[in-house]
Order: structure tokens, then C-alpha cells, then sequence
């Protein structure tokens, strides 16, 4: 009897983070300089900031030259759909033979499997929502109205990028409200003057750099970034925010966390004569061993698709279908942009200039759509992600020149050329979900999820106009060669999904609080996209920072006031 209650004791903190990505490391980050005990669980692997491995790897390290390998395909053949899964950064995802699930329709469940999680592997595109997108739900009658405004979210926003560093160019927009920004990033020749003829063509659509949280002047503990545009294999200057170079040294800092990586979190537990969460059960990925933690509150930032089955695998006499999910919402309403439409086009008369460096980063066009008229084919909007470069010596790699003649063409620059892609909201559909499959289980003998989400006619009607739009600009500059392209990608390839766990004013219709606090259960937050009522059309992940950042001062409180 004493020893499970010394064990009890040795197991119990005041807060658990489950999930040490990007809104996990911020959790973690804000409750102990807070002051409370910290337990963050991540089921991946351990990864340390400055020691990524493959780092300053040059090419001619890697087998078939940091190509995937026909078995690396084999193991992960989800991960294999996604661009950023290489043969340089390919231990950081997950094997998908030992975490499978059901894809009813094809959903590209792309995760990474490390200390760190996806933020070691984000785009790193850092902007603001804005009031057009918090209350897109209640103007169109889509899903159900958020229970915050841009104002509730304006100083934590603030907060986040002072403390992540953001560069970019204050542009004053009302539907993308600047920030505290750094020096932006330079635009190229080619990408100045597309600027400069948008202005004249069509002042209404704005270019800017995109704002992005690549350092260009130095923060406490991180150094600026190198341009060697190798981000995703880890950055050892702490050039770009993760949680690795960011959120866990200042965790770490004040001595109240505890890192467990290897910590597959399997269940809340959940005591129902005090109707409150007690801890998480998880499962040691290296020893199969099951152990309980126990906290005061618990922070579930495990990500979007993760989040819903922690949270469908918790059940009890309360809540048989799932932790919190009285309204039947848990799982429910998934999001993701949808990409890959667009245009691209040939520049003639830059032929005597060029660029240097190997800039993260491109042009964003922001919205411009269903801004002040409202078209008939779709409801709410998109922008345009893109920039302008020459051709390198890699066009000679197919060539059949050899020899001098070869030496000689490689040092010639190849000709300009032009592309954006559009990134486009998807509705909240609550027939967009995942549910538990008892029927498949995963290596550690867990229920699987199937996952049934699809874009459907508004996503492919704006698709459309994505790809005509940006044909139509191109030709308007004059440039040549215009070619429109739309290969519409599948919800999860974007990596913005969103949703499963959704905010909102009714207990009824929703999981979550204004404060990600859930409804049903007080001590349980959720920060991660799980809480996303809409996708709105630009990057969430400093929206993901700025509710977490936000959510953890009001449970500290509440703890506080003893009301939770």
C-alpha cells in the first residue's frame, strides 16, 4: 500500500502536456514559467537542439543522394505521399506499418515521430487570422460561430511572435493584420517587378514577402538564419522556431519540466465522482510497459487526428463515446487546405541579373477573394504562395551534352520563370471524421482510427478559380509560356488539418470553450488544430500559439481561484 502511493507521488505533477510539437512546446513553455511541475509526453524519438544528424550532410552523404529508397517507401508508404518526407530527414516521421489506419477516402496522415514533432518540419509561414475568418462561420451559416474575436487574440498574438520571431512587411490589411515583425526577407529582380506590375494591374491584390518565423535578426538563445534553405532536416543555429531551439530550452530554464519521449499516450483517465480528468495512461513505445501519470490539468496537443483518438480511446461510464464528447463533435468537422492549382509562366528580359542565397521562403499574395463581393461558386477564399528563380546547373542533369561543352552550359544561368500555387479554406462538414476501428490495431494492440474526409464541390470550385486566376494575372504581365496546372491535393497534404475537437458557445454543438477549456470536463485544454472551429485560408500555426499561450494563463488562473 505505501509503495503505490509512494509511486503515485513519484508519478503526479501539477500539469501533462501530451504532444511536444508546436502547441505542445508552448504549453509546456508557459506553464512552467508559470510555476507549475511540468510532464510533457511524446511518443517519438528523442532529439536534441543543436544535434540534428544529418545537418551539415553534404549531398554526396547520403545514399542515392538523399533519395527515398525503395524500402523507405515500403515502411512509410503515407509518408512517402508528402514532398518534405526525404532520404536526409526521413527518421524524423513515423513508420506507417507500426501505426496504421482505414482511409475510407484517401486522407494523407502526415506525422512526424520525435521530440519535437512538426515543428522541426513546418513551412514556418507565421500569420494572423483576422475577424473575415472568426466570424466566416456565423456570416455563411457553415459549421458553428467561434466563441472568440481577432481583439481576444490580438496581444497573444503579439506575445507569440515576439518570443518566436516573425520576418516580414507590415502591409495593413484588414484581413491579414500585421504583426511584430523582424527585417523581411529581400524579394528577387524578377519578384520585385511582379510586384510592381501588380500594383498597376491590380491594386486591390496585394505582394508581399512571406512572414515567416526565419530569424533575420537574432533572438535570446538563437542565431540568424543561414539561407542554406535545409530546414527540415533540423536548423543547428536555431535560425527558424522549433520546439527544439525555442519553447523547450525556456521550459527547461526554470526547472519544472520533465521530458519523456518514447510516451504513447493511450487514455485520459478520468475520475467521475469528481468529474474531472486525474492523469493519462501511456504506453512505453520501447518496453510495452503501461504506466499513469497524474496531473492537476492535462494539455492535449498530440495534434489534430492524434488528439481526436486519445480522446475517443478515453472512455468511461460518463462518456462512452469519448472524453468531453456529450455533443457528439469529437472526431467531427476535419479541415485541411487544399493546394497544388495554380500557374506558372517564363520571364523575358532579366537575363543579366541574378540572385544569391537560398531564401526559406516565397511570395504570398493574400487574399483577395469574397472580400467586398461575393461570387456564386464559392464561399470564402484563398492565396497564393510563390516567387521567381533561374533555372541551375540541376537542368543539365538530363542533358546529353559532356565534357567542355557541358562545363560551359552549367555555368550559364538557365532562363526566369514564374509560379504561385493557391492554399484555399475548406468548410467545416461534420460528415468530415474519424471514428475508432476496434477492428485494426496498431502495433501496441491500440484501436486504430478510420478517417473519412474529403474536399468537396466549394473546395473544387475555388480550385478552379485558383488555377484561372493566377493564369489570368500572368498573361496580363505579359510574361510567356503561361501554363495553368490543377492537381488538387487530398485532405491531411497540406499538414493543416484542423478540427475534431472544435471551439464553440454551445456545450451542445461543440468540445471546447472559449478558452480551449472543455465543456464537459474542466481541467482538460486542447491547443492543438483539434480546436479549430474554421480553417480559414492562411497557415494556423501561430493562431495554434496564440490559444495555447492564452489558454494556459486562464487555467493557471483558474487553478488559482481553485475553480478547476
Amino acid at each position: 500500500m505505501n509503495l503505490n502511493v509512494e509511486s503515485k507521488a513519484k508519478n503526479t505533477y501539477d500539469a501533462i502536456v501530451v504532444g511536444s510539437g508546436i502547441s505542445g512546446g508552448w504549453a509546456a513553455k508557459e506553464l512552467c514559467e508559470k510555476g507549475l511541475k511540468v510532464l510533457l509526453l511524446e511518443r517519438g524519438k528523442p532529439l536534441e537542439h543543436p544535434n540534428y544528424p544529418t545537418t551539415t550532410k553534404d549531398p554526396w552523404e547520403f545514399p542515392l543522394r538523399g533519395k527515398l529508397t525503395q524500402q523507405d517507401k515500403t515502411n512509410s508508404p503515407i509518408q512517402a505521399r508528402h514532398f518534405s518526407f526525404q532520404g536526409d530527414n526521413k527518421a524524423f516521421y513515423i513508420n506507417d506499418l507500426e501505426n496504421p489506419y482505414t482511409e475510407v477516402k484517401r486522407f494523407d496522415w502526415i506525422r512526424g515521430d520525435i521530440v519535437g514533432g512538426r515543428s522541426i518540419l513546418w513551412g514556418r509561414l507565421s500569420y494572423r487570422w483576422s475577424d473575415l475568418d472568426f466570424e466566416a462561420n456565423l456570416r455563411d451559416g457553415h459549421g458553428v460561430d467561434w466563441p472568440i474575436r481577432y481583439k481576444d487574440l490580438a496581444p497573444w498574438y503579439d506575445y507569440a511572435e515576439r518570443f518566436i520571431g516573425v520576418s516580414g512587411h507590415k502591409e495593413n490589411l484588414p484581413h491579414l493584420p500585421d504583426g511584430v515583425f523582424q527585417p523581411p526577407m529581400a524579394m528577387n529582380c524578377v519578384e520585385e517587378d511582379f510586384k510592381t506590375r501588380m500594383g498597376k494591374l491590380h491594386p486591390e491584390r496585394a505582394v508581399t514577402i512571406s512572414r515567416v518565423a526565419n530569424l533575420t535578426e537574432p533572438v535570446k538563445g538563437r542565431g540568424v538564419c543561414q539561407y542554406r534553405n535545409l530546414c527540415h532536416r533540423g536548423c543547428p543555429y536555431g535560425g527558424y522556431f522549433s520546439t527544439n531551439a525555442s519553447t523547450l530550452p525556456a521550459a527547461f530554464a526554470t526547472g519544472n519540466l520533465t521530458l519523456r519521449p518514447h510516451s504513447l499516450a493511450n487514455r485520459v483517465l478520468y475520475d467521475e465522482t469528481k468529474a474531472k480528468a486525474t492523469g493519462v495512461e501511456i504506453i512505453d513505445t520501447e518496453t510495452n510497459e503501461v504506466i499513469e501519470f497524474y496531473a492537476r490539468i492535462v494539455f492535449l496537443n498530440a495534434a489534430t487526428m492524434a488528439t481526436a483518438h486519445l480522446l475517443l480511446n478515453s472512455t468511461s461510464n460518463r462518456f462512452p463515446n469519448g472524453l468531453g464528447n456529450g455533443s457528439d463533435q469529437v472526431g467531427r468537422n476535419i479541415m485541411d487546405h487544399h493546394k497544388n492549382a495554380g500557374a506558372s509562366a517564363a520571364v523575358e528580359g532579366f537575363e543579366d541579373e541574378y540572385y544569391s542565397g537560398r531564401r526559406p521562403t516565397a511570395l504570398y499574395i493574400p487574399r483577395f477573394r469574397n472580400l467586398k463581393h461575393e461570387r456564386k461558386d464559392f464561399l470564402r477564399g484563398y492565396g497564393y504562395q510563390g516567387g521567381a528563380s533561374r533555372a541551375g546547373w540541376r537542368s543539365f542533369t538530363d542533358d546529353l551534352a559532356l565534357g567542355a561543352s557541358l562545363k560551359e552550359a552549367v555555368q550559364t544561368p538557365g532562363p526566369w520563370n514564374i509560379s504561385f500555387g493557391g492554399y484555399g479554406e475548406c468548410l467545416p462538414y461534420a460528415e468530415n471524421r474519424a471514428t475508432l476501428n476496434p477492428t485494426v490495431r496498431d502495433k501496441w494492440g491500440r484501436p486504430t482510427l478510420t478517417i473519412d474526409a474529403e474536399f468537396k464541390e466549394n473546395e473544387n470550385a475555388m480550385q478552379r478559380d485558383m488555377a484561372s486566376s493566377m493564369g489570368e494575372m500572368l498573361n496580363d504581365m505579359g510574361y510567356k509560356n503561361v501554363k495553368t496546372h490543377m492537381n488538387t491535393s487530398f485532405p491531411g497534404n497540406a499538414n493543416h488539418e484542423m478540427g475534431t475537437a472544435r471551439m464553440g458557445r454551445d456545450p451542445k454543438t461543440s468540445v471546447l470553450n472559449a478558452f480551449n477549456q472543455m465543456h464537459e470536463v474542466k481541467n482538460v485544454f486542447i491547443t492543438d488544430g483539434s480546436a479549430m472551429t474554421s480553417s480559414s485560408c492562411v497557415n494556423p500555426s501561430l493562431t495554434y500559439m496564440a490559444l495555447t499561450a492564452r489558454a494556459c494563463d486562464h487555467a493557471v488562473k483558474e487553478l488559482n481561484r481553485q475553480n478547476i
